[in-house]
């Protein structure tokens, strides 16, 4: 998608600070941290929310989970526990319409969210 923020990003037009990827998917740091380790990891593939995923796309689905897991081991998170979140739609939360993984942790989270 020619004006979506993350598929620039996952294209290299769109500078961000890039922890991983693969020819699936990106994961990178925040612009807007909400805890000390904020990440995001998005599929190369444009989907706004997971409405548009697909029964055939749920490998791709099931990696950006892997990755998300492997992103915050290596930031030092599974010892004390993150909190992995998809927003879909704007009354959930979400201000990019390309489906993405936040990987929070470094912080107490507390229940409900909000």
């Amino acid at each position: 998608m020619e004006n979506c923020i993350f598929c620039r990003i996952a294209n290299r037009e769109t500078p961000a600070r890039i922890v991983y990827e693969d020819e699936r998917v990106l994961a990178f740091e925040d612009i807007r941290p909400q805890s000390p380790v904020h990440l995001l990891v998005i599929p190369r593939k444009h989907w706004m929310t997971l409405g548009d995923v697909a029964p055939e796309d749920g490998a791709l689905l099931g990696h950006l989970f892997i990755v998300a897991a492997r992103v915050a081991r290596e930031r030092g998170l599974e010892g004390t526990g993150y909190r992995t979140v998809i927003n879909n739609g704007a009354w959930a939360g979400q201000t990019v319409d390309h489906l993405h993984v936040h990987v929070l942790g470094g912080r107490v989270f507390h229940w409900p969210p909000g």
